[in-house]
């Protein structure tokens, strides 16, 4: 009976040693992937406003691919980027 609680006790060990590695493997794509869901919300958050504040004085920015992209990787530093790229090719 000893042998089989001996087992048992290698087998939970092996187990949470296995359950470590899975998480630690899963963590990183996780953590980046939850980054770029945040950038993306900040930069679409910051792209809208800057399409109704800046409707004001005829200043918008098209929503397309390109600047969701843009927006989603680098998130309200890309916003600004396509603001800047707006105002410097429009006039």
């Amino acid at each position: 009976m000893d042998f089989l609680g001996d087992n048992l006790i290698v087998a939970y060990a092996i187990g949470l040693i296995m359950l470590f590695f899975l998480i630690r493997m899963f963590y990183t794509p996780l953590k980046i992937a939850l980054k770029l869901v945040g950038n993306a919300l900040a930069g679409g958050i910051f792209l809208l406003f800057i399409n109704v504040v800046g409707g004001i004085v005829n200043i918008q920015i098209g929503i397309n691919l390109f600047t969701a992209l843009v927006v989603g990787i680098l998130g309200v530093p890309g916003a600004a980027l396509m603001l800047i790229l707006q105002v410097v090719l429009s006039a």
